[in-house]
């Protein structure tokens, strides 16, 4: 289901609690809600769609050109209860966020290595670059209750 995009700013701020397999249809929620923003979103968490749950949904662009359209699969992907546990290479740039206005400088990093469970809460460990990098960095701070 697509939900409404949240934007008052003091609601963002509060921390997620841990997601569960029972999270599962907040989670298919993100995908609904991201894919109906395609053309202005690339990432969302779970507060920003009213679930206070450490789910993030995101475009992998390092999986994009394994995108193919007829077999119906996209690059988005879902976390369950993501952590940065390694990051590299920092640097500075200028974000928007659809439950923020305007864009905003922060810190991020050009490697990570994300330690996050799937829909059938396995834990997982996957290093991610670039643009898909600073994607989950941001929403993992949602999760955390920090906005940028």
């Amino acid at each position: 289901m697509i939900r409404p995009i949240i934007k008052i700013e003091f609601l963002m701020k509060r921390p997620s609690a841990p997601a569960t397999a029972d999270d599962a249809a907040v989670a298919q929620d993100l995908l609904d809600t991201l894919a109906a923003h395609a053309d202005d979103c690339v990432g969302l968490a779970g507060n920003m769609i009213g679930a206070l749950k450490r789910i993030i949904a995101f475009t992998d662009f390092g999986k994009a050109e394994a995108y193919d359209e007829a077999e119906g699969e996209t690059p988005n992907r879902v976390m369950f209860n993501p952590e940065i546990v390694a990051a590299d290479e920092p640097y500075t740039t200028a974000e928007g966020c659809l439950s923020l206005k305007g864009m905003r400088n922060t810190k991020r990093f050009r490697t990570i290595t994300v330690r996050y469970q799937d829909a059938d809460m396995t834990w997982h460990e996957e290093a991610f670059e670039n643009f898909t990098a600073q994607i989950i960095q941001h929403q993992v701070d949602h999760c955390n209750g920090r906005v940028i």
